[in-house]
């Protein structure tokens, strides 16, 4: 349904595809991801009135109420009308797109809010993990802004705290490029993008983000092993759509919620709902700290 003004996200989590296995968003199948892409991003334009996006935003666990901050939501469209987007099946998660559209010194600015993340761990291969924000680069945007919900391997970094990631370990053997593409990540997360964060927020601390598989969390061993190798921050999206983004020719800008200590931090059991409510909590907080810094990139 494409309704108006809706707040802006598949099957219950099952073991990640194999590249062999999934008949539809694996590596065989033979349609082009960028063409799937581009026919998406025609049927949202037709959807939401907008010919070309300024910014996209992908809202994880705690982020989403920035939508409602950012402007006015122009057009809601249902995930399940755009080709090639499911529902998310993860709590916390909405299934819709939305058109936000947002007052800039330098004229009307639209963004894309992508409330219908898939999650590797769903099992539908990784291009449909990538799919969202190849269409958002089709549909014109340059910039996108990745957010999430982490575990923190510092214990300085108490829930509810927001990190700025400054690079990425991709722990889930994947990788939504394809063929002899060479992609360069050197500089993935972009510098001038998390300057201008830090113009709205000077305290605003950086880390390295593990991607898991999931949906497990990690356990006391792997997060020892995910700090030797340099990460801070650890959950289960991000950096393969992140090097989706770079492939397309995005600017990336990765922002971390900490919504609990990670096993072997802290003595207390994990649970989805513990992710939940840290995300509840620093919403407003968060969603308006997000709102800041999209409005200053947009200047």
């Amino acid at each position: 349904m494409h309704t108006p003004n809706d707040p802006a996200g598949g099957p219950s989590p099952s073991r990640p595809a194999a590249r062999s296995e999934a008949p539809t968003g694996s590596h065989e199948d033979m349609t082009d991801p960028a063409a799937t892409a581009a026919a998406a991003a025609e049927v949202l334009t037709e959807a939401t009135g907008v010919p070309r996006y300024d910014i996209a935003l992908v809202l994880g666990s705690g982020w989403a109420e920035a939508a409602d901050l950012m402007g006015r939501t122009i057009a809601t469209v249902d995930a399940t009308d755009i080709p090639g987007f499911s529902v998310s099946g993860v709590p916390g998660h909405r299934g819709t797109l939305r058109a936000v559209e947002i007052d800039s010194p330098t004229g009307t600015k639209h963004a894309l809010v992508l409330g219908a993340r898939t999650h590797y761990y769903e099992g539908r291969g990784v291009r449909a993990v990538a799919h969202p924000v190849r269409t958002a680069a089709a549909a014109g945007a340059e910039t996108l802004v990745l957010t999430n919900g982490a575990g923190g391997l510092r214990r300085e970094w108490v829930p509810g705290t927001a990190v700025l990631i400054n690079d990425h370990l991709n722990l889930t053997a994947a990788s939504p490029v394809e063929g002899a593409n060479f992609v360069d990540l050197t500089d993935l997360y972009s510098p001038r993008l998390r300057a201008i964060a830090h113009t709205v927020d000077p305290d605003l601390p950086e880390g390295v983000y593990a991607q898991f598989p999931g949906p497990h969390y990690e356990t006391p061993a792997e997060v020892r092993m995910a700090r030797t190798l340099g990460a801070d921050l650890v959950g289960m999206s991000t950096a393969l759509e992140a090097i989706a983004a770079r492939q397309a020719g995005m600017q990336v800008l990765g922002i971390s919620l900490v919504t609990n200590l990670a096993a072997g931090v802290s003595p207390q059991p994990l649970s989805h709902a513990e992710v939940i409510a840290a995300g509840k909590e620093a919403g407003p907080r968060i969603s308006a700290l997000l709102t800041a810094i999209v409005q200053k990139i947009l200047e």
